[in-house]
């Protein structure tokens, strides 16, 4: 007797089993998600399969995890040739019951932490509660500060009242010169963040963060390296919005070049960030501070174009998602610099670098060279120190030397 379980998944006999009630939902699940029809067709056959295999053993569904899936596959492999991905979409299977209810959530690991790793994860609840920093600068954070704490402790307790100046010095003399520049001042930044916190947090009376070494370098160094206008016009006419993922693309580079958003911005861009009648384009930025910008006309019309006649169906609220299953929103500003580079490769265009970020030092370059004032470049592309938009006084020297004063007694 068949059973039908989608339009384009039919089974030659019925299910059975203690996974049989779910498997219409599973496969309803990956359908939603973007999966091909050949893939879930297999997932499900698989399911079905495993279904019968727990109930010939007696294996009730709430009992079931990864050990069943490995004895499962074992004696399929005795019947037939495995498959590349029977152990992926049976894992899938696993996820989706967890998800559910209906059987045992997946065990987590019984290692103790370190009172450093203690120390260290309160650190980092602190500064994903109360200072809202982006993920990435705690991801960066994170390990230099479990670092330094067991480097001080070991394995012992955390006692912060104990740390001195000499500590913090020791530890920045003994790894800051193994690391590049850049790795080296994000270990002193983030040293100096911990010692802040630990002042007002940990009982640490003198501040320690006054003591961490500053790491030799000029504050600007050079001048961000910056795509052309050439160039950007080059990559946005090489893609061909006659596909969903020309459309998004297109959409996705528009609004680096024309708003200066940062990549983690663009990847977390949700519908309803999208003030259509208004004009206007709500944007989370660092340290999770909104703000809210004009759309200009090109811009809105690129991302509604992908919105109507690209945008998958996908219960994600976020705008721009994967083109392939599971569908579902961007994790992160990765996936963006991915699409740039893919972008660059293709069109055959040199730019200065592969990343996303050089849009963003493109529109205050080009912002400088029209007229604007720092004060309106740090405005548009929301610094919130000053001292980070005076690197693009770098930038138009030619500019610059308007401004010079004249040789006193003439031209030599």
């Amino acid at each position: 007797m068949k059973c039908v379980i989608t339009d384009h998944v039919v089974l030659s006999r019925s299910l059975d089993g203690p996974i049989a009630a779910h498997i219409h939902a599973f496969a309803a699940s990956r359908v939603a998600l973007g999966y091909a029809t050949y893939s879930i067709r297999r997932e499900i056959r698989l399911a079905a399969g495993f279904s019968r295999w727990l109930k010939q053993r007696g294996i009730v569904l709430r009992r079931v995890d990864t050990t069943q899936v490995s004895q499962y596959l074992r004696d399929r492999r005795r019947q037939k040739r495995p498959g590349a991905g029977d152990a992926a979409a049976l894992r899938h299977l696993l996820e989706f019951l967890r998800r559910e209810g209906v059987t045992r959530p997946e065990p987590t690991p019984s290692r103790r932490w370190t009172p450093a790793e203690r120390a260290a994860h309160a650190y980092v609840q602190y500064l994903r509660e109360v200072r809202a920093l982006a993920g990435a600068t705690i991801t960066n954070y994170a390990p230099f500060i479990q670092q330094f704490l067991r480097d001080r402790f070991g394995h012992g307790p955390v006692r912060l009242r104990g740390l001195t100046a000499r500590d913090v010095v020791r530890f920045v003399q003994r790894h800051a010169p193994r690391l590049h520049l850049r790795r080296a001042k994000l270990l002193t930044n983030a040293l100096r963040s911990f010692l802040r916190y630990a002042r007002y947090h940990g009982g640490v009376t003198r501040d320690l963060a006054a003591a961490v070494p500053a790491v030799a370098n000029w504050s600007m160094p050079s001048i961000p390296r910056a795509i052309t206008d050439d160039q950007v016009r080059q990559l946005l006419a090489s893609i061909d919005r006659r596909t969903a993922m020309g459309r998004r693309d297109y959409a996705i580079v528009l609004l680096l070049a024309r708003l200066g958003l940062r990549a983690n911005e663009v990847a977390r861009l949700e519908l309803e960030d999208l003030q259509w009648e208004a004009g206007q384009l709500s944007v989370q930025g660092k340290w999770g501070h909104r703000t809210v910008l004009p759309l200009p006309a090109d811009v809105g019309a690129a991302i509604a174009a992908y919105v109507r006649h690209g945008r998958p169906p996908c219960p994600s609220r976020r705008v721009f998602l994967r083109s392939r299953a599971p569908i579902h929103g961007f994790l992160g500003q990765c996936a963006i610099g991915s699409i740039i580079r893919h972008r660059l490769h293709r069109a055959g265009i040199a730019a200065p670098t592969t990343g996303a970020h050089q849009f963003r030092h493109a529109l205050a370059t080009r912002m400088l060279r029209h007229g604007a004032s720092l004060t309106e470049i740090g405005e548009i592309l929301r610094h919130r120190s000053p001292q980070t938009t005076m690197v693009y006084a770098k930038v138009d020297l030619p500019a610059l030397r308007t401004l010079a004063l004249p040789w006193p007694g003439g031209a030599r």
